[in-house]
C-alpha cells in the first residue's frame, strides 16, 4: 500500500502545499513551511531566471526515493535546511514588488430565512479554486458584521460558516479600497442538503453563543394560542397553571417584546402573556448570559420575544381567526414599503376562559396543641383583551434613518372564587367554618410610543443611535365577598354575615432616553458605549369598604386599611465593551456597566415618614469563544447583574380577599445582585446541533417571598392584623442567598429531511441558605422539553410537545412539579396561502395538579392547584400580498432593570 509520500505530485506552485503539510515534515516544519508557501511568489508570476516548478518537481522526485526510517528522518532535517536557504536566497533576488493590500471587503452575515443577524460567524477569504487554504479570516461580531483588510487586488472566493447552519461561498473581487459585498446569507442545517442548498424551513430551537432561540412560527400547535402557550415550548421556561413563568429555575427575569421593555409584562406577566397572540409571534429568544448594553436587571436572564414584521417591498399581510374551550381570538397584520417609507401594524383581540380547583391543608404548632385549617373551592379565570401596534420607517438619505413605533395593549377580567373554609382548634371557641364567595377584578393599560434616528457610515460596522420613549402604563384592581359564617356553600347575598370590597388603581408614567455608539478598530476590534437614563413614576391608590348586617345600613371605608403610596425611580446608566481576537480561532469582549439608582416614596394615607434610598452599581461582564473549526466552540462567560423590585413587590396594599392568607408588599426591600458564570459547548454535524452548558449563579441579600404565621413574634404584621394562629400573611423581604448549579443541553436534529426534532433537558442543584429565617434548603431538580414535527404528504405536517419537570426547592418548601404536551395538525390550502390548524392539549388527563409545600417552625402546609389543561383548538389563517423580505436592523429601547417577577402578584 502506498503511503502518503508516495501518492504525492507537484502542484502549480512550489513547494506543493499537499506535500509540505504530509507526515514526512515534522509537526515544527509543517507550521514553518505552510508560512513559507504564502511567502513565496505565485507560480503564474514566476522570479526571472527562476523555475521554482521545475525545481518542485524535481525535489518531489528525488524525496520518493526514500522509504527507510532513517533516510526520512534524515530528509526531514535536510529539506528543512536546504528550504530555509532556499527561502533567503529568493528574497534577495531581484523580484518584481508585490501589489500593495490595500483592499478590504466589508459585509453582513445574515440568516437566508429569518434576515437576523448570526452573531460570531465564522468568515474567511480562499484562493481561487481548488485551494481551500485560507489567505485570512475573521469572526463577525454580535450584529454580523465582518471586515477583511489589508488584501491584494485579484479575485478569490469568501466563505461563511457557523454552528447550526450551511457553509456558503462565492467568488469575490478584492480591488483597491473597501468593497462591500452585502449581505452573505447562511441556511440553516435544516436546508443544508449534501452539497446542494435547497429551500427549506428554520429547526424549532437554534443555539447562539449567549442564547437559545425557539423559532415559534415553525411550530403547528401554537396555531390558535398565545405568548403563554408559546413560552411554555421555549427551552429553559416554565409555565406552572397559573400562568407563572419561571425561567432556569427562577422568577427573576425580564421579558422584552422586539427588545423593548413592556411595563405591562413588568406589573403582570400572566395576565398579560395573555393578551399576544401566537400568530404574532416570530421567535423566543432565552438570552442567559446578557452583554453589558443590556440593562442590568435579570439575573436568570431575559426572555426577548420577537414579533413578526413587515416587508422589504410591496404590500402584505394576514387575518386569522381560532376558537377553542380555553381562548379565542382574531389577528391580522397589514405591512408595506414603497421607496424610503416602510409601514407595519398589526391589531388583535381575544377571550380566555380557565377553570380551577384548589385545596389546601396547614397544621399550625402553638402552646395549645396543634390546629388545623382546610380550604378547598374552584375558580373560574375569564376576561379579554386588544393589542394593536403601529411602526413607520423613513429612511431620507444614505447612512440616515428615522423610525417611529407605537403600541396599545389593553386587558381586564375577573375571577370567582368559591371558598370552604373549615379550621379546627385545640381551644373548641376558636374553630371557625364559613364559606366565601370572591371576585377579583382587573384592568391593565398600556400606551408605549418610541422614536429612534440611527446614523451609519462608510466605516462598515460604525453606527450612532438616539432613541426616546414614553410609555403610559395604569391599572386597577379590586375584590368583593360576600361572607357565609357556619355555612358549607354560599347562600344568597341578601343572607351574607359580612360583605367586603376594595378598588385600587395603579397609575404609572415612563420616560426613558438612550444613545450607543459603535467604532470598530480594524477588522477585529470594535467599541460598543453608550448612555441611559430611565424615569418612573408608578404608585397605588387602594380603598376597602365593608358593611355588616345590622351594624351599617350601607358600605362604610374601614380605617387603616386605606393605601395611598407614590414611587419615583431614576436610573442612570454608562456602559462599554471592547470585543477583539486573539488569533483566528479566540474571539473575546471584556466590559462593564455602571447605574445609579435614586428612589423616593411617600406614604400618605399612613403618615409614615416618606423613604428615599441612592446607590451606585457597578456590573462587569466578559466572555471569550474558542472556535475548534467552524462547527464546533468552547465559550466561558461571566456577569454581574442587579435586582431591583417593581411596583409589585413594593406596594404596602394588604389584600384580605382570602382572610386566612394575607398578602402585602414591603417598601423597604433592598436591591440584589448575581454573579454568573457560564462554560458554554457547541457542534454541529450536517443537521444536527448540540449545545451543552454549564452555569453556576449566585444571589447574595436575595429577595424572596416568604409566609410567616401572626403568632410569630418576627413576622412583619401590617396595620389591622393581630396575632391569630389561623391567619398567615406573606410578603418579600431579603432574607436569603441562593445559588444556582445548573447542566442544560440542547440537541437539534433532522434525521429525515421531513422530521425536525428537539430534546433540551436540564438538571439543577439548588442551595438557599436563610439566617433570618434559619433555614436551609438544597436539592435536585430537573427538567425535559422534547418537540417533534413531521411534514406529511398534500401539504399535512403533525406537532408534537412535552415539557415535564420535577419540584424545585424553594426557601420555605417545595414548588410543583410540571407536565404539559401538546399536539397538532395543519394543513396548507390555497396554494399555501392559507393554513387550517387543529391543536389538542393535554388530551389524555383532564387536569394537573400543581402541588406546594411550606414549611416552617409554627405551620406546616400543603396546597394544590388543579388546572384544567384539557383543551382543543381550531385555527384558520390566510397570508396575502408579497412574502416577507429583509427587515432594516432598527436600533431600540431596552429597559430591563426592575424585577419583575414570574407571574401575577396581588394588589
Amino acid at each position: 500500500m502506498k503511503n502518503a509520500l508516495q501518492v504525492a505530485r507537484p502542484t502549480a506552485c512550489w513547494p506543493p502545499p499537499q506535500l509540505l503539510m504530509t507526515p514526512v515534515l515534522g509537526t515544527g516544519c509543517n507550521v514553518w513551511a505552510a508560512g513559507l508557501v504564502a511567502a513565496l511568489p505565485s507560480s503564474n508570476s514566476p522570479a526571472p531566471g527562476r523555475q521554482p516548478q521545475a525545481a518542485g518537481r524535481h525535489l518531489c522526485l528525488n524525496l520518493l526515493t526514500f522509504h527507510t526510517p532513517f533516510m526520512r528522518t534524515l530528509t526531514r532535517r535536510l529539506l528543512g535546511i536546504a528550504l530555509l536557504v532556499w527561502s533567503a536566497q529568493l528574497a534577495a533576488a531581484q523580484t518584481p514588488a508585490a501589489p500593495a493590500a490595500t483592499g478590504s471587503l466589508t459585509g453582513t452575515v445574515l440568516d437566508s430565512l429569518s434576515r437576523q443577524p448570526v452573531a460570531y460567524a465564522t468568515v474567511v477569504l480562499l484562493p481561487p479554486a481548488p485551494g481551500d487554504k485560507p489567505i485570512t479570516g475573521v469572526a463577525a461580531d454580535d450584529q454580523g458584521h465582518f471586515a477583511l483588510t489589508k488584501l491584494g487586488a485579484g479575485t478569490f472566493r469568501l466563505r461563511a460558516s457557523y454552528v447550526g447552519y450551511g457553509t456558503r461561498t462565492r467568488t469575490v473581487v478584492v480591488g483597491v479600497g473597501a468593497t462591500a459585498v452585502g449581505n452573505v446569507l447562511l441556511p440553516t442545517a435544516a436546508q443544508a442538503l449534501g452539497e446542494a442548498v435547497v429551500v427549506g424551513t428554520k429547526p424549532v430551537v437554534e443555539v447562539r453563543p449567549d442564547r437559545l432561540i425557539y423559532n415559534a412560527d415553525q411550530d403547528v400547535s401554537n396555531a390558535g394560542g398565545t405568548a403563554q402557550d408559546v413560552l411554555r415550548k421555549a427551552p429553559l421556561l416554565a409555565v406552572d397553571g397559573d400562568g407563572n413563568v419561571k425561567m432556569r429555575g427562577s422568577a427573576n427575569f425580564k421579558v422584552l417584546v422586539n427588545n423593548k421593555p413592556s411595563p405591562t409584562l413588568a406589573r403582570n406577566l400572566a395576565e398579560a402573556l395573555k393578551s399576544i397572540p401566537a400568530e404574532q409571534i416570530q421567535s423566543v429568544e432565552v438570552i442567559t448570559t446578557p452583554s453589558a448594553k443590556y440593562d442590568g436587571e435579570g439575573t436568570a436572564g431575559i426572555i426577548n420575544i420577537v414579533l413578526k414584521k413587515g416587508v422589504n417591498q410591496g404590500v402584505n399581510g394576514r387575518v386569522g381567526a381560532s376558537s377553542g374551550n380555553r381562548n379565542s381570538n382574531f389577528n391580522s397584520a397589514l405591512n408595506f414599503k414603497k421607496g424610503k417609507i416602510g409601514f407595519t401594524s398589526s391589531a388583535s383581540a381575544g377571550a380566555w376562559y380557565n377553570p380551577g380547583q384548589f385545596s389546601r391543608e396547614r397544621l399550625g404548632y402553638s402552646t395549645p396543641g396543634t390546629d388545623t385549617l382546610r380550604q378547598n373551592g374552584s375558580v373560574y379565570n375569564k376576561g379579554g383583551w386588544y393589542y394593536g401596534t403601529v411602526g413607520l420607517d423613513y429612511d431620507p438619505a444614505e447612512h440616515h434613518s428615522i423610525s417611529l413605533a407605537g403600541s396599545v395593549n389593553g386587558y381586564g377580567g375577573n375571577t370567582t372564587q368559591d371558598l370552604l373554609n373549615r379550621y379546627t382548634s385545640p381551644i373548641s371557641a376558636n374553630n371557625q367554618l364559613f364559606s366565601r364567595d370572591t371576585k377579583n377584578i382587573f384592568t391593565g393599560l398600556n400606551v408605549e410610543g418610541t422614536g429612534t434616528y440611527t446614523r451609519t457610515f462608510a466605516q462598515a460596522r460604525k453606527e450612532w443611535s438616539v432613541l426616546g420613549q414614553y410609555a403610559l402604563n395604569t391599572g386597577t384592581f379590586g375584590y368583593d365577598f360576600d361572607q357565609y359564617n357556619n355555612s358549607t356553600f354560599p347562600l344568597e347575598p341578601g343572607a351574607a354575615n359580612y360583605r367586603e370590597r376594595s378598588r385600587g388603581r395603579t397609575p404609572g408614567h415612563e420616560f426613558t432616553f438612550q444613545s450607543d455608539f459603535t467604532q470598530p478598530f480594524g477588522d477585529k476590534k470594535t467599541l460598543e458605549m453608550g448612555l441611559k437614563a430611565i424615569f418612573r413614576r408608578t404608585g397605588s391608590v387602594a380603598t376597602v369598604d365593608g358593611l355588616t348586617p345590622g351594624q351599617t345600613s350601607d358600605f362604610v371605608p374601614l380605617a387603616g386599611r386605606a393605601t395611598d403610596f407614590s414611587y419615583a425611580q431614576d436610573v442612570q446608566a454608562a456602559y462599554a465593551t471592547y470585543g477583539f481576537g486573539v488569533g483566528k480561532k479566540l474571539t473575546a469582549s471584556l466590559g462593564g456597566r455602571v447605574e445609579r439608582t435614586a428612589l423616593s416614596a411617600e406614604f400618605r394615607a399612613t403618615n409614615s415618614p416618606p423613604f428615599s434610598q441612592h446607590y451606585i452599581t457597578p456590573l462587569p461582564n466578559g466572555n471569550a469563544r474558542y472556535a475548534f473549526s467552524d462547527a464546533t466552540s468552547l465559550r466561558f462567560a461571566y456577569s454581574r447583574r442587579i435586582t431591583r423590585p417593581f411596583i409589585d413587590f413594593l406596594n404596602p396594599f394588604v389584600d384580605r380577599s382570602d382572610p386566612k392568607n394575607i398578602s402585602f408588599g414591603n417598601p423597604e426591600l433592598s436591591p440584589e445582585l448575581t454573579d454568573s458564570y457560564e462554560l458554554g459547548y457547541s457542534t454541529a454535524i450536517k443537521t444536527t446541533t448540540l449545545n451543552a452548558a454549564l452555569s453556576v449563579r449566585h444571589t447574595g441579600n436575595a429577595i424572596e417571598q416568604v409566609r410567616y404565621s401572626t403568632t410569630n413574634p418576627d413576622a412583619p404584621l401590617p396595620p389591622g392584623v393581630v396575632p391569630d394562629p389561623s391567619v398567615t400573611v406573606q410578603t418579600f423581604a431579603n432574607v436569603a442567598a441562593n445559588t444556582f448549579y445548573q447542566f442544560n443541553v440542547n440537541f437539534s436534529a433532522k434525521p429525515t429531511p421531513k422530521w425536525d426534532l428537539s430534546i433540551s433537558p436540564d438538571v439543577q442543584y439548588v442551595v438557599r441558605r436563610s439566617p433570618a429565617l434559619n433555614t436551609r434548603r438544597q436539592g435536585f431538580a430537573s427538567g425535559v422539553n422534547v418537540n417533534t414535527s413531521y411534514k406529511l404528504n398534500k401539504g399535512f405536517t403533525v406537532q408534537g410537545f412535552v415539557f415535564a419537570s420535577t419540584p424545585m426547592p424553594e426557601i420555605q418548601g417545595t414548588g410543583p412539579a410540571n407536565l404539559y404536551y401538546q399536539m397538532g395538525v395543519k394543513k396548507t390550502l390555497l396554494k399555501d396561502k392559507a393554513d387550517l390548524t387543529l391543536n389538542f392539549g393535554s388530551p389524555f388527563n383532564s387536569y394537573w395538579p400543581y402541588r406546594n409545600t411550606t414549611t416552617t417552625a409554627l405551620f406546616d402546609e400543603r396546597s394544590e392547584y388543579r388546572a384544567y389543561q384539557r383543551s382543543f383548538r381550531l385555527n384558520f389563517s390566510y397570508r396575502f400580498g408579497q412574502a416577507a423580505g429583509q427587515p432594516k436592523q432598527r436600533k431600540s429601547i431596552n429597559n430591563d432593570d426592575t424585577k419583575s417577577g414570574g407571574g401575577k402578584q396581588g394588589g
